[in-house]
C-alpha cells in the first residue's frame, strides 16, 4: 500500500469509502456480513482511511462503519465523517449531530471531519455562522480534541469555494473534491485544485471513477490507453492520473464488494503516475467524451443581452451538460434550487433572440426545453 505523509501521521492512498457498501434490497439494508470481509481484507492490506457521512445509506452507514471499525485497534485506522450541511433542515443542529455521531460510529473522538457538500445552496447557510453556529461548534471539538483534522467537501463553483476560504480557509486542513481525468477540464477540477493549493490545503479526491461512467469507455477509447499501457487495466487509469497530482492524499473509493477491493488495492500496491505522453493520451479522449456530449458553450454572454427574460443562459448551459452526461444526479437540481423559479430553463418562451447571435450555432430554446424535461422526470 502506498501512503502519503499528513501532519505527521500516514494516510493509505487508498481510502474506503461507505456510500455504496453491499446491500440486501434497499439501500439502507446494508450486508454487513459482506462488509465486514471487505474491511478485513482492506485493513489486511494497509487500508487506513475510512470514510462515512451522517446520510450514507439512509443514515446506516455509520452505524455499521462504526460496529465492524470496533473490532480492530482504535490507533490502527482513522475515520472520517461530515456535517450534513446538505440539508438545510440540519442548520443549528450541529451539536445534536455529532454527539449523535460519535455514538452511531462508537468513538470518542474523530479523526476527519468535514463541511459537507459546500454549494450553492448551503453556502449562506455555513458562512452566517452568528446564526447557526456551525464554525463555532465544529472549531471548539477541533480545539478540544474530539475533532483532530477539520475539513470540508465541495460540489459547488469555484466561486462558492472561494467564499467559503475566504472566511474559514485559515482553520481549514484539507479538502474533498470530485476530481477524475474527466472532471479535470469538465468541472474545472484544475482550477479548484489550484485554488487550494493558494490556501496550502492538499485534496483528498471523491468520485475517482465518476461513479463507474470512466470504467466503460468504447472500444476505441480502450485501445488508445492500451497502447500506451499494455499492463493497465481501464479503472486503475484514473488511480494512475490522480497519482499524478501532487496535492492529492487520499484517494476515496466507494466499493460495493470485494473483489472491487481486490482490484483497487492491487493498483495502490504501486506509484506510477502518467507521463506527459500518457496525460496527453487521456486528455485527448476527455476532449472527445466532453465533445460529443456537451453543448459548446464559451460563455460570451452574448444571448444573456438579448433574453427577454433575462437568463443566466450560460450557466443553465452549464447545468444542462453536467446533467444530461451525468444521466441526471443532484447537482443541476441542488443548483436551480437556489435560483428563482423564474430564472429556470421553464422560464424560456422559445424566442430564439439568443440563438441569433450565439457563435456557436447552440440550439439554445431545444436545450431549455430538454432540461425542464429532464428536471421535472
Amino acid at each position: 500500500m502506498i501512503y502519503r505523509d499528513f501532519r505527521g501521521i500516514k494516510l493509505s492512498a487508498l481510502g474506503f469509502g461507505s456510500m455504496r457498501l453491499p446491500v440486501r434490497g434497499e439501500y439502507s439494508d446494508i450486508d454487513e456480513e459482506q462488509t465486514a470481509e471487505m474491511v478485513d481484507y482492506a485493513i489486511g492490506h494497509g487500508v487506513n482511511y475510512f470514510d462515512t457521512a451522517w446520510g450514507y445509506h439512509d443514515g446506516e452507514s455509520e452505524n455499521v462503519m462504526g460496529k465492524i471499525l470496533s473490532r480492530y485497534p482504535r490507533e490502527s485506522w482513522y475515520l472520517a465523517t461530515k456535517f450534513p450541511g446538505y440539508d438545510l433542515a440540519n442548520m443549528g443542529k450541529t451539536e445534536q449531530i455529532f454527539e449523535a455521531q460519535l455514538k452511531k460510529c462508537r468513538v470518542d473522538h474523530f479523526d476527519f471531519y468535514l463541511f459537507h457538500n459546500v454549494c450553492e445552496m448551503n453556502i449562506d447557510a455555513y458562512l452566517d455562522d452568528e446564526k447557526y453556529g456551525t464554525y463555532t461548534y465544529l472549531k471548539k471539538q477541533k480545539d478540544n480534541g474530539r475533532i483532530k483534522h477539520l475539513g470540508f467537501s465541495a460540489h459547488g463553483d469555484l466561486d462558492v469555494m472561494r467564499r467559503f476560504l475566504e472566511k474559514y480557509g485559515k482553520d481549514m486542513e484539507f479538502c474533498q473534491l470530485q476530481i477524475n481525468w474527466f472532471d479535470w477540464k469538465f468541472q474545472k477540477a484544475k482550477e479548484k485544485v489550484d485554488m487550494l493549493r493558494e490556501y496550502g490545503i492538499p485534496v483528498w479526491v471523491m468520485e475517482p471513477l465518476r461513479g463507474g461512467r470512466l470504467v466503460n469507455l468504447g472500444e476505441e477509447d480502450e485501445a488508445k490507453l492500451r497502447a500506451v499501457r499494455p499492463d493497465e487495466s481501464i479503472p486503475a487509469w484514473s488511480f494512475r492520473f490522480l497519482q499524478t497530482i501532487p496535492d492529492v492524499k487520499v484517494t476515496l473509493s466507494g466499493m460495493s464488494d470485494l473483489e472491487q477491493i481486490k482490484a483497487n488495492i492491487a493498483t495502490f500496491e504501486q506509484d506510477r503516475p502518467l507521463d506527459e505522453k500518457e496525460l496527453a493520451v487521456l486528455g485527448g479522449i476527455a476532449d472527445e467524451m466532453i465533445a460529443q456530449s456537451a453543448l459548446p458553450c464559451t460563455a460570451c454572454r452574448y444571448c444573456t443581452s438579448h433574453c427577454p427574460r433575462h437568463l443566466d443562459i450560460p450557466q443553465l448551459i452549464k447545468l444542462y451538460n453536467e446533467h444530461r452526461f451525468t444521466g441526471g444526479g443532484f447537482i443541476a437540481p441542488m443548483v436551480l434550487g437556489t435560483m428563482p423559479k423564474d430564472k429556470w430553463p421553464s422560464a424560456c418562451v422559445g424566442c430564439r433572440s439568443c440563438e441569433r447571435v450565439c457563435p456557436q450555432g447552440i440550439k439554445i430554446s431545444e436545450m431549455m426545453k430538454d432540461f425542464s424535461k429532464r428536471i421535472e422526470a
